[in-house]
C-alpha cells in the first residue's frame, strides 16, 4: 500500500518544521515528546485529553483535515492512556466507588485515541485500535493492507502512539527494561548494560492503493515471536525471498537497536544478513512499543536521515529499498519492507 501523507510527534523536532540533525537530549533517562500547540483541537477539549490522546489526535488531525472521506481510522497502541486509567482506578479507592468523574475513564481506554480522532473529524467509518504490545503498529499496517485488498478505492488513516506513563515506567523499570544509571541518549549505544531509555510519540499515515503522488510504498509486513536468533534469521530470509528481494538490494536497514546489551544479539543477527548501511533511531525517540511508527516516518524521509543515525555506512543518495527491523523485549520481532 502507498503512503501519501505522514505526520510525527516525537522527542525530536519532527512536527511542523522538521530538524533531524540536532538531537534533543534525554532528561532523567526519558525522552519526552515535544508537543506542538495543537491548534486544530479546541481548548475546551484539549484540556480534558490525556497525553496519549493529545499525541495521537494532534498527529492525526493534520492528515484528516487535508483528506475528506477517509474510509477508516486504524491505531496501534500498547498502553493507550494508561496514566488516566490509573487515575480512574485510584478514584475508585479514594471515593469508595462513589461519585467518580468520568473524564479519566473516557480518556483511559486504548481506543480513546482512534475514537476521539473519529469524533473530531465526524468520521463514522471503520474505527479500530490494535493492542498487541510491541507489534501493535505492525498489526495496524496488516489490517490496513487487508482492507485495501477488499476496498480498492479506499484510503485509511493508520498510526501508532504511546505515552510514558509513570506507573508503566515504574513497572518496566523494576523489570529491568530501562537503564538503572543516568544515561544520556547521545551515548546510548556506547555503553554495555541492560535496559534502554523510555520514550513516547505518535506517527500517522494516509494510505491507499493509489500510486499517484505517493511518498513511499509499504511492500510487506511480517512479525514473529521467538527468542532464538536462528529462527529470527530464517524468518528474515524467508520474508525477503517471499517478496523477491535480495539482501544486496536493500539500501538502508533502519534498526530498532536500543542500547540494551541483552537484545544486541538479535540486531547483529539481522546485520549479518543485511549488509546495507544500518541507521539507528532510538537515541532520538527512546524505547516504546509502537516506536516502529516513527521508524516508518523516518523511512518516508530516508533521503534526509542525518549522519548521527548511521551505525555503519552512510546515507544513499536516493535509497529505494528500506528494511525496518525492531525487537521488543527480546520476544516480539517485526519486519517492514518499504520502497521509495
Amino acid at each position: 500500500m502507498y503512503i501519501h501523507q505522514h505526520t510525527c510527534i516525537s522527542a525530536q523536532q519532527t512536527f511542523g518544521e522538521i530538524e533531524l540533525n540536532t538531537v534533543k537530549e534525554s532528561v532523567n533517562n526519558k525522552l519526552l515528546a515535544v508537543e506542538p500547540k495543537y491548534e486544530g483541537i479546541p481548548p475546551g477539549i484539549l484540556r480534558r485529553m490525556g497525553k496519549a490522546v493529545r499525541l495521537g489526535v494532534g498527529a492525526a488531525l493534520p492528515v484528516i483535515k487535508n483528506n475528506n472521506n477517509i474510509d477508516g481510522i486504524i491505531i496501534g497502541t500498547a498502553n493507550g492512556g494508561m496514566e488516566d486509567c490509573i487515575k480512574f482506578l485510584n478514584q475508585i479507592i479514594d471515593y469508595e466507588e462513589g461519585m467518580l468523574t468520568p473524564g479519566n475513564f473516557v480518556q483511559s481506554t486504548p481506543n480513546a485515541i482512534a475514537a476521539q480522532a473519529g469524533l473530531m473529524a465526524a468520521n463514522k467509518s471503520y474505527n479500530i485500535t490494535h493492542v498487541h504490545r510491541g507489534l501493535a503498529f505492525e498489526n495496524s499496517l496488516l489490517d490496513a493492507m487487508m482492507l485495501l485488498k477488499e476496498n480498492q478505492e479506499a484510503k485509511y488513516l493508520v498510526g501508532g502512539v504511546d505515552e510514558i506513563s509513570t506507573y508503566n515506567y515504574n513497572i518496566d523499570y523494576l523489570e529491568g527494561w530501562y537503564k538503572k544509571t543516568a544515561t544520556v541518549n547521545t551515548a546510548l549505544y556506547t555503553g554495555d548494560s541492560t535496559g534502554s531509555l523510555a520514550g513516547e510519540g505518535a506517527a500517522m499515515f494516509l494510505v491507499s492503493n493509489n500510486s499517484s503522488n505517493a511518498v513511499a510504498y509499504i511492500q510487506a509486513v511480517h512479525s514473529i515471536h521467538t527468542t532464538d536468533t536462528t529462527q529470527l534469521s530464517s524468518a528474515l530470509q524467508h520474508f525477503l525471498q517471499k517478496n523477491n528481494i535480495e539482501t544486496e538490494d536493500i539500501d538502508i536497514l533502519i534498526s530498532g537497536e536500543n542500547g540494551d546489551n541483552r537484545l544486541l544479539k538479535y540486531y547483529k543477527a539481522i546485520e549479518n544478513i543485511v549488509h546495507a548501511p544500518a541507521a539507528r533511531y532510538k537515541h532520538m525517540t527512546g524505547e516504546f512499543p509502537t516506536s516502529t511508527a516513527i521508524a516508518v516516518w523516518l523511512a518516508c524521509n530516508a533521503d534526509k536521515l542525518p549522519a548521527h543515525m548511521f551505525k555503519s555506512g552512510d546515507n544513499e543518495a536516493a535509497p529505494e529499498n528500506i528494511l525496518i527491523y525492531n525487537n521488543y523485549k527480546g520476544m516480539q520481532h517485526g519486519f517492514i519492507l518499504i520502497n521509495k
